[in-house]
């Protein structure tokens, strides 16, 4: 066949490789080539892998011909055939990177299409299928770009474009890559184009592997994207010479593909993607590829071999032996550490020889720690969607040629032995040991059956272990690790509908104490006794206390995740917050009147305001500012518990907690000692019974009873979570209780408001109503001396004595 010619050409701007025409030949015709079929070669590479479609393709197929493109990182290769029937044949393989890769491939009608990446058989499409959208019917086959000409293409090279009229055998394109690189050889008669013009003598290099290993100690440092990285990582697996190598090499050619396997995981732009569980997993695969190809081209001449050492990614070990050698009952990897695998030296039994690959990954679990158990052949798992899965192990894998005998049943022997050292990061510590968690770990492997990695389980079995290890049984070798679910525990029916219950009815009784508390302070607020400091403190503690049950209620109307549940959570977090701050002015106050005076009236009004109010409001914008994902979204219109937001409201509610128990114990001192001291003067034993009083009153009204709550939360035991459902649903029953109910000055005023009253109905105008005073609150009849306690008496008999109605 003649050449007509190669050359450059432009066509609407795009500039294309132009074969010439060969219409009726074999290369525009690929059915024109009889059984002996047609080869395609060249060398390519790429600067760039962001683009769609690469620009070097066998053209847009306009006539039976073939298209080279990539695509999202694949690579691949289709063949049209334009005859009885149209045909298609499409193999794909991996991509270059920025470096140049040798692409070979063949067709022939019985055999299919066959791709050869650097003198490799890589991948194959044998039948094809039928086609029917060809394009435009010219003849002239086209090398270049195609499609949208607006979008980016790849900017790449071409190199040594040679076609064959008959497709090369496989010993012929290893010879023919061989020579290409550098290394003489004879070929066959039936040469290329492109060697019948070639000039160049090349020389003969002392080592295949060695521009492999040249090349990737190079290429550290350089500033490629993550995907650039893979590819060039991928593709270094397959191009790797069918060529034996000795130990040195080997170990060479281990560390410095680790040591690019290093630089690709210090891209910390996959740490956090949902990408990085598919990515390290492939990654993991080619690892093992370049171990498993090394294991089979070890020199044999010298057995037993070993290639061993560590590297910041992984410690490994490449074993070459006669298992008669083994005088141990077991071969272990690695020989020390507490995380490894054992393998009985009878499933080497009958073996001439075994090749062992193992590798004990440092770092690699870190990036599968948020996999979703639907995208697992766990079982277990999936049952509780919606829970992620993390490793916490260590990765071990391990790979035997041949395969040793194990027992299929996992009762039987012999196994695989697999005992690994939990690696838990904190929030994994943490959610392990919160007893509200269920602990759920697995025995997983990396399962490339379908062609990307997916963890399973099967054939493997965690016998025995604790929250620091785990040891495994499998009947099967590959890539190992310890997987953690933390699943929240629930309820049963029972106890759901029973806290429910005890919910809705106490929260309605304290709405409804609540009111009438408020309504009777209202009322009252015209009688000095209640008009004071004190009670406007109650009220705004009711009012908040009010809305928070209010809310409370409304809330389980509304489903997670809507605008509704959101804007609840935002005010549940609010109130529920300004009732802790109005418990802790409470406790102020009370330290203000018993132990140190502070503060005019006045500047004290406005600071608890400040307290009550202002604290919250500043606590819930930074909170709903910064995180506002994190309100309404998690089973309930509330604060999350997952990311560390519902410590916006523990943590103010524990500061409460702390100083209002400290208030509560020096105040009860105080007294007790005041109260004693009553006893041994006056021999008044109703002075033990106000200290009682006293810290019963304050118990409930400084918040203590939220210890329950946070008990609850972090122990999960029930008798907590009931404990607490009483005590903060019933909270403003005990308020009105010990506000109203109990409280002598609200009832001795509302005893003198009913007589006000009762004397203004009857519109009897000449009768004199005493006025409200102290006589009245301390019970003295008329012409007596007044009795009543000022807030300090300087008098000597009563120089510890206090007001008591205070609390």
């Amino acid at each position: 066949m003649v050449n007509k010619g190669i050359y450059v050409t432009k066509k609407k701007g795009v500039t294309f490789l132009f074969f010439g025409s060969y219409r009726n030949s074999c290369i525009s015709n690929p059915e024109a080539c009889g059984p002996e079929g047609v080869t395609f070669s060249f060398f390519w590479k790429t600067q760039d892998q962001q683009a769609k479609l690469l620009p070097a393709s066998g053209g847009r197929v306009i006539s039976s011909g073939f298209k080279i493109c990539s695509n999202e990182g694949e690579g691949s290769v289709e063949f049209y055939t334009r005859g009885n029937a149209m045909m298609k044949w499409k193999a794909s393989f991996s991509p270059p990177g920025p470096y140049w890769t040798h692409i070979l491939f063949t067709w022939k009608s019985r055999e299919g299409l066959k791709v050869y990446v650097n003198g490799t058989l890589n991948s194959t499409d044998p039948d094809g299928k039928v086609f029917y959208d060809y394009g435009d019917p010219g003849a002239n086959l086209l090398t270049g770009t195609e499609g949208d000409q607006t979008k980016r293409y790849v900017n790449g090279a071409f190199d040594e474009f040679v076609i064959w009229e008959r497709a090369l055998t496989p010993h012929e394109i290893e010879q023919y890559f061989t020579a290409a690189i550098g290394v003489q050889v004879l070929l066959p008669s039936t040469l290329p184009w492109s060697l019948m013009t070639t000039t160049t003598n090349p020389v003969l290099p002392t080592n295949a592997y060695h521009p492999i290993i040249t090349d990737l100690s190079q290429e550290r440092g350089s500033s490629y994207s993550p995907s650039t990285m893979l590819g060039y990582l991928q593709n270094v697996s397959f191009s790797l010479p069918n060529k034996s190598l000795s130990e040195n090499t080997a170990l060479s050619l281990t560390e410095a593909f680790l040591k690019a396997v290093e630089d690709f995981m210090l891209l910390s732009n996959w740490i956090d993607g949902p990408e990085a569980p598919l990515v390290f997993s492939s990654l993991i695969h080619t690892i093992d590829t370049v171990m498993a190809h090394m294991s089979h081209n070890l020199d044999e001449d010298s057995l037993p071999l070993t290639v061993e050492g560590s590297s910041s990614v992984a410690d490994y070990a490449v074993v070459k032996m006669h298992p008669q050698t083994l005088n141990i009952s077991h071969y272990r990897f690695p020989s020390q550490g507490q995380s490894y695998i054992s393998i009985p030296s009878e499933a080497f039994a009958g073996k001439a020889w075994i090749t062992i690959v193992g590798l004990l990954y440092h770092n690699m679990h870190y990036f599968f720690h948020n996999i979703d158990p639907m995208d697992t052949k766990i079982a277990e798992a999936a049952a509780y969607k919606g829970y992620m899965i993390s490793a916490s192990s260590y990765l071990i894998s391990i790979k035997v040629e041949p395969l040793p005998k194990l027992s299929y049943n996992l009762s039987g022997s012999p196994l695989i032995t697999i005992q690994l050292t939990h690696k838990l990061m904190p929030r994994q510590y943490s959610q392990a040991l919160n007893k509200s968690n269920r602990v759920h770990l697995y025995c997983a492997f990396l399962d490339y059956s379908n062609g990307t990695g997916i963890w399973s389980n099967e054939g493997c079995v965690r016998e025995s272990g604790d929250l620091n290890y785990s040891v495994c049984l499998c009947n099967h070798l590959t890539n190992f690790a310890i997987l953690m679910q933390v699943v929240p525990l629930k309820l049963t029916r029972e106890h759901q509908v029973a806290l429910s219950s005890i919910t809705y009815i106490g929260c309605a009784l304290s709405i409804f104490c609540l009111a009438i508390t408020l309504v009777t302070f209202a009322v009252l607020s015209s009688v000095s006794t209640i008009r004071n400091q004190r009670y406007h403190i109650h009220a705004n503690l009711s009012f908040a206390v009010l809305l928070a049950q209010i809310l409370l209620l409304t809330s389980f109307q509304f489903s997670p995740g809507t605008l509704p549940c959101k804007i609840l959570a935002i005010l549940l977090h609010f109130f529920f917050l300004s009732a802790f701050a109005w418990m802790l002015v409470e406790g102020f106050h009370l330290y203000s009147m018993v132990i140190k005076v502070f503060g005019s009236e006045e500047s004290k009004h406005l600071y608890y305001y400040g307290i009550g109010w202002g604290c919250p409001l500043l606590i819930c914008v930074i909170s709903a500012t910064s995180s506002l994902h994190s309100y309404g979204e998690s089973g309930n219109c509330w604060l999350s518990l997952e990311n560390g937001a519902i410590w916006a409201f523990v943590a103010p509610a524990m500061f409460v907690i702390l100083i209002n128990i400290g208030i509560l114990i020096a105040v009860t001192r105080v007294i007790s000692r005041i109260s004693a001291d009553n006893y041994k003067v006056h021999g008044d034993a109703n002075a033990f019974k106000l200290t009682a009083k006293a810290v019963a009153v304050l118990l409930p009204i400084l918040g203590s009873s939220w210890i329950f709550g946070i008990l609850a939360v972090n122990a999960h035991a029930l008798v907590f979570q009931y404990i607490f459902a009483v005590f903060n649903s019933l909270q403003g029953f005990f308020m009105f209780l010990f506000h109203c109910l109990l409280n002598s000055e609200v009832r001795a005023a509302f005893k003198h408001k009913t007589k006000v009253w009762s004397l203004t109905s009857s519109s009897t105008r000449n009768i004199n109503v005493k006025p409200f005073n102290s006589d009245i609150m301390t019970g003295n009849r008329p012409g007596t001396t007044p009795t009543k306690l000022n807030t300090w008496d300087k008098s000597t008999n009563s120089a510890n004595r206090i007001d008591l109605s205070a609390v």
